[in-house]
């Protein structure tokens, strides 16, 4: 203790150790110290030392230090030393500062150490996890030295530890716990840890918003303030960008979360923005950066607009248009602020849309994207916000030809208010400015413009310019050109370049893939001529793109020409260009534009970022131009006038299979169209068909209908042969229907003759079978109550029997007396048939008997079914007498069972009566032999009857 004692505190005498040396000393005592208190002291002490001898420490103390993270897991203290120590001696940051005198090889071993001595630690990968499981200690003096440890090896070794912690079990899941901290030191260094953790990683970027990362982290930026928070805030959003920037799965799962929705409420500005806080500004620069990572459009097409239709439903384009119209706001977060609504609307219709009716808050209002077009052709407005300016016109205009329309409109003479200041006019002023970037954005804004749209590249040939007075106007076409080739009067040579620069690419665009503006353009005699001379000159290296430029120009003129001026056909440019220029110098002079050291950084992404204004040569879309017309202008430059004649052969006779092939397109739509007529005909005559047939049927229905009328009109009213004869015919048929009916009566008295013949015989079985029981049970001992009870039922049943067969039997006659007088009947009215009677009152008569018979058929067909169901009530009831029975049956062998049983009890005590008996007579025998009197059986019977006597006496007295 007196060595920690000097080492911590007071001076020792004698001679003071080297800090190598009193390392390790401390060494020796952390791995062989037995008491855990000399141990953590020895710990505590090169913590103290671990910054001042940082080389030391990490050299001789590591494996030590681990392995108290292994072995003494109990004592939280210890192990808040051992971390403390490791986190001093791998950690760049907190350095002690170096003196100027120090060269830069001493400064650059210093901050090296770092990386060794993670790399060191890493080796073992033994080692992070054990890290992982120390974080899941909750004391404060554990898990806050972790986190800090866990990040300072993430910043040295990142994609080696990630690896490490991706496939331990459970360890990211251990880390997203840190922000359900209540602790806010461990909260916000667990947001500095998953920063890190998160960095160029996309599987633990997944695992981390799967962990509910994105409801975390905007709920702490809402707890904190939103963008009135401090750096809690920006460490959220920067975890945020991670999660998201190039990672299509979390942006899908960011927006189908409706976390969009949540970031509309940072937006919200007040009227008064002045004072707002370098915290505030780089809050909001974040959050605006972190929308336009869900529509940058280096993402998918699909999640692009699906991002910006969520957008623009839940209200946030509308809010960052506030912002954009809003006063008062910093110039860098209004310069963010254009950039992030022009991704938001690009591509877009309905937020282009949108955009175009903002209007600013102005006396008069006037739009918003003509308030930002005189801010791009401004020269006073910083460089930034001239390019965000450009970059959102750009993104109003892609595939938006309605937008371009409108543009292009207020250039036209018929659309031109001059009270008001239009987007064209604007274009203008600028493209004529003497300030060479006004120049290089208007040309591009205008050209975007006219991008993949004949009809307004043919609209804008309609614009005339006045250039002065008493001068006639000339066409926007020629004011190009006649810039062009005044462009040696601009003083500055730099910006002559810039300006030149974008009136060619604005020429190329306008011309392509539109012959009627390539034979505008060379009408102009002054054009070729001046084309193929800064061809074929030799200028220095600022003028390369030029001459290329050029040349891209010219070789539209020639892929594009229909020929229509003779003196610059194709055949004569390509002429004229081997005399003048030379194909290979032409196509060498074509090549200076791609080779240019700024037009690769021009086609990497839309948004035009530059260093400097001399740098903004190239457009983006511009450079999909070139890489789309560089080769084919080259093979038509190289072609012979025998392949252009072949090619124009190949183009009539295709044209001419086109022209076939239209006409049996339009032979093929016209007998569609005439099946179609032809369908709808036969449906129509089909659902005629229908209704006829059902017309017909009802008619067919009617028609019999009146022959059934006019049968019975015949029956009662005809003409006396015919009632004779219709007489006779109907009292022949009625007498066959009634016969019919008499024989199927007859037969159903038949057979319920045989069925109460058989139940009579069922009865007499079972009354057989009754006084069989009767006599048996007569005979048993117990039981006779039961069986007396049991024939009484019978008996009852069976006088029910007897009565219901008399009913039966009543019934019968009288059915037979029934039946004989309907025969009867009609044997009269076939006698009175038969008398050939035309009296219509015995006819009457006849129609009144068959109504009665008809009447007492009925009844009797109702007293067969009353018959029907009296006889199933008599099988129900034998099936009930038949159940009985057979319970009886069962009762009787019962008794008969239980009957032996008593009889073999009553053997079995009459023989142990006899043995007893015998018994007695022995004993009595034997006291009789030993002299005893024994009083016999006789003598005790007297005694008893003489007993029995003199009671009956005193009874009588």
């Amino acid at each position: 203790m007196n060595f920690l004692r000097g080492v911590m505190g007071g001076q020792a005498a004698g001679p003071q150790p080297s800090g190598a040396e009193t390392i390790q000393k401390l060494c020796d005592r952390v791995a062989s110290s037995t008491l855990l208190d000399d141990r953590r002291d020895a710990v505590r002490a090169l913590k103290s030392l671990s910054k001042k001898y940082r080389m030391e420490v990490g050299t001789q103390a590591m494996d030590h230090l681990i392995n108290i993270l292994q072995t003494d897991r109990s004592d939280s203290e210890i192990l808040g030393y051992a971390l403390d120590t490791l986190y001093n001696i791998i950690c760049n940051d907190e350095e002690e500062e170096q003196d100027e005198s120090e060269d830069e090889a001493a400064q650059k071993q210093a901050d090296d150490l770092g990386a060794q001595f993670t790399e060191q630690f890493v080796q073992d990968p033994e080692h992070v996890t054990l890290l992982l499981a120390l974080l899941e200690e909750f004391d404060f003096h554990v898990r806050w030295p972790g986190v800090k440890l866990l990040t300072a090896l993430l910043k040295n070794q990142c994609v080696q530890v990630q690896g490490i912690i991706l496939v331990s079990p459970m360890g990211v899941s251990r880390l997203m716990d840190l922000l359900a901290d209540s602790r806010e030191v461990i909260r916000n260094d667990g947001l500095l840890l998953l920063q890190q953790l998160t960095k160029s990683n996309a599987a633990i970027q997944k695992i981390v918003a799967f962990e509910n990362a994105f409801e975390r982290l905007l709920d702490i930026i809402t707890e904190e303030g939103s963008s009135d928070g401090g750096i809690v805030v920006e460490d959220c959003l920067l975890l945020l960008v991670n999660l998201l920037k190039n990672n299509s799965s979390n942006q899908n799962f960011f927006k189908e979360g409706s976390y969009i929705q949540r970031m509309k409420p940072w937006f919200e500005v007040g009227d008064d923005n002045s004072g707002w806080s370098a915290q505030k500004v780089t809050n909001l620069h974040l959050m605006l950066q972190l929308v336009r990572v869900m529509v940058s459009p280096v993402n998918s097409p699909g999640a692009t607009a699906s991002c910006q239709k969520s957008m623009y439903q839940c209200g946030l384009l509308q809010q960052l248009c506030t912002i954009l119209m809003a006063t008062g706001v910093p110039a860098d977060i209004l310069t963010e602020t254009i950039n992030t609504v022009s991704e938001v609307i690009r591509g877009s219709q309905a937020n282009q849309d949108y955009f175009a009716s903002v209007n600013a808050p102005s006396n008069p209002p006037r739009p918003a994207i003509v308030v930002l077009l005189m801010s791009m052709v401004n020269e006073r407005q910083p460089f930034v916000l001239r390019c965000a300016v450009l970059y959102c016109f750009q993104c109003f205009l892609y595939k938006n030809q309605k937008g371009q329309g409108e543009i292009v409109a207020t250039l036209l003479p018929s659309t031109i208010d001059a009270n008001s200041i239009s987007a064209g006019q604007l274009l203008c002023g600028g493209l004529f400015s003497v300030d060479s970037l006004s120049n290089w954005c208007a040309a591009v804004a205008l050209a975007h413009a006219l991008q993949d749209n004949l009809t307004q590249k043919e609209q804008l040939l309609r614009v005339q310019l006045a250039t002065s007075l008493g001068k006639p106007p000339v066409s926007l076409l020629q004011q190009c050109t006649n810039i062009l080739s005044q462009g040696d009067k601009i003083t500055r040579r730099g910006s002559k370049v810039q300006t030149r620069v974008g009136l060619l690419m604005l020429l190329c665009t306008w011309i392509n893939n539109c012959p009627i503006a390539v034979t505008h353009f060379l009408h102009n005699q002054e054009n070729v001529p001046f084309l193929t001379a800064q061809i074929s000159e030799n200028l220095g290296e600022d003028e390369r793109l030029v001459q290329g430029l050029c040349a891209l120009l010219l070789g539209i003129c020639i892929y594009y020409n229909d020929n229509s001026l003779e003196n610059y056909t194709k055949e004569k440019l390509k002429q004229l260009i081997e005399k003048r220029i030379g194909k290979e110098n032409f196509v060498e002079k074509l090549g200076f534009i791609t080779k240019h050291e700024l037009y690769s950084r021009a086609a990497q992404k839309p948004q035009p970022v530059f260093p400097s204004p001399e740098q903004m040569l190239f457009d983006h879309e511009f450079t999909k131009l070139v890489k789309e017309l560089e080769g084919v202008i080259t093979k038509a430059v190289h072609k012979s006038s025998e392949d252009e004649k072949k090619e124009e052969e190949v183009k009539k006779t295709l044209e001419q299979h086109d022209n076939i092939v239209t006409q049996y397109k339009e032979l093929i739509r016209e007998q569609d169209a005439q099946i179609q007529e032809l369908k709808e005909q036969v449906a129509s005559i089909s659902s005629q068909n229908e209704q006829m047939q059902t017309t017909v049927t009802q008619q067919l229905a009617q028609i019999q209908q009146h022959k059934d009328q006019y049968n019975i009109l015949k029956l009662k009213l005809g003409k006396e042969n015919q009632n004779q004869s219709n007489s006779q015919g109907d009292s022949s048929q009625v007498n066959g229907l009634q016969t019919e009916e008499l024989t199927q009566l007859r037969e159903e008295v038949e057979e319920l003759r045989k069925q109460h013949t058989l139940l009579q015989a069922q009865l007499q079985d079972k009354d057989a079978l009754i006084n069989n029981l009767r006599s048996e049970t007569a005979e048993g001992s117990a039981g006779g109550s039961d069986n007396t009870e049991l024939l009484k039922e019978l008996e009852a049943l069976r006088s029910q029997v007897k009565s219901q067969s008399a009913e039966i039997n009543q019934m019968t006659t009288e059915r037979q007396e029934l039946l004989r007088r309907a025969e009867a009947g009609s044997a009269d009215a076939v006698s009175s048939s038969s008398g050939g009677s035309l009296d219509a009152a015995k006819m009457a008569e006849v129609e009144s008997r068959l109504a009665a018979q008809t009447t007492e058929t009925e009844r009797l067909k109702e007293e067969a079914k009353s018959l029907s169901e009296s006889r199933a009530e008599l099988e129900q009831q034998l099936a009930t007498a038949t159940s009985t029975v057979a319970i009886l049956q069962t009762e009787q062998a019962k008794l008969q069972t239980e009957v032996q049983e008593s009889k073999k009890e009553q053997d079995d005590l009459l023989m142990l009566l006899a043995d007893q008996d015998q018994k007695i007579l022995s004993l009595k025998q034997k006291l009789k032999d030993l002299g005893e009197t024994v009083d016999d059986e006789d003598d005790l019977d007297t005694r008893d009857q003489t007993d029995d006597d003199f009671e009956e006496d005193e009874d009588e007295d």
